[in-house]
C-alpha cells in the first residue's frame, strides 16, 4: 500500500544532521501534545503531509464550522547553527488505523528519516496507568544497546528498567522502532507515564517529555 505524500516546500531544505521526533495520537496524547508543542514553539515549517484511503473514515468540524480531512504531517526547524542539531517533527490528528497501513506507513517514514540522513529517531507515548500520576515518570527503550545507554547514562531523570513496567508498544511509536532495527536506523522510545482513561490528556506527562 502507498502512501501519498505532498511536498509543501518549493525546494526541499538541506538539513544539518536532522534528529526525527515523532508524536501522533495514543495513551493520554503526551506524545502529540509534546510535539505540537514543539511546532509551535519553534514556529517549524510543513515539510511533507500524508494521505491514505486507510485513514479513518470520518472528517473534523474546524472553528470556522468547516469539515476537514484528518491529517498526518512532518515539520522542521533549520537553525542554521553548525553546533545546532536541525529537527524533523512527525505530528498528527490520527495513526494508521490496522496492521498492514501501520507497516507501510512506518516503511515511508523511515525511508524519509534516510533520506534527510537523521542519524536517529525519537518515538513518544504514553504509559497508561489506572490513578493519575502526581510526578510522571519517563521510561526509555531503544532497538540499540548504544544509543539506550546513551539516554539513560545522562542526568536526563530517565528510568533505566522498563522490562516488566510496559507492555507492547503499539502503533508507530513502537514499529518505527522494530522496522528501524531492520533498515539500519537507530532510535529511541521515551515513554511518560499517564492516566489511562480516554478522556485525559497527559500534560504533566509530555511536559516530562519535553524536559528529557
Amino acid at each position: 500500500m502507498k502512501w501519498e505524500i505532498t511536498t509543501e516546500v518549493k525546494s526541499i531544505p538541506s538539513l544539518h544532521h536532522p534528529i526525527f521526533i515523532e508524536g501522533l495520537p495514543g495513551i493520554g496524547n503526551v506524545g502529540k501534545i509534546a510535539v505540537d508543542f514543539l511546532i509551535e514553539e519553534l514556529k517549524a515549517a510543513k515539510l511533507h503531509t500524508f494521505f491514505s484511503h486507510k485513514f479513518p473514515h470520518s472528517v473534523f468540524v474546524t472553528n470556522t464550522n468547516l469539515v476537514e480531512m484528518p491529517k498526518i504531517e512532518i515539520y522542521y526547524k533549520k537553525f542554521n547553527n553548525p553546533k545546532r542539531r536541525d529537527i524533523l517533527l512527525l505530528a498528527g490528528d490520527i495513526q494508521p488505523i490496522d496492521e498492514e497501513s501501520c507497516y507501510a506507513f512506518c516503511e515511508e517514514i523511515l525511508a524519509l528519516a534516510k533520506k534527510y540522513h537523521c542519524p536517529e529517531i525519537i518515538t513518544t507515548g504514553g504509559i497508561g496507568l489506572q490513578s493519575l500520576p502526581e510526578h510522571p515518570k519517563v521510561y526509555c527503550t531503544s532497538n540499540d544497546t548504544a544509543l539506550l545507554k546513551e539516554f539513560t547514562a545522562k542526568d536526563l531523570g530517565v528510568q533505566k528498567e522498563i522490562f516488566g513496567i510496559v507492555g507492547p508498544i503499539i502503533g508507530v511509536s513502537g514499529i518505527l522502532l522494530g522496522l528501524g532495527r531492520k533498515r539500519q536506523v537507530k532510535g529511541v522510545a521515551l515513554l511518560a507515564e499517564t492516566f489511562s482513561h480516554p478522556m485525559y490528556l497527559g500534560v504533566k506527562g509530555a511536559q516530562e517529555i519535553l524536559r528529557v
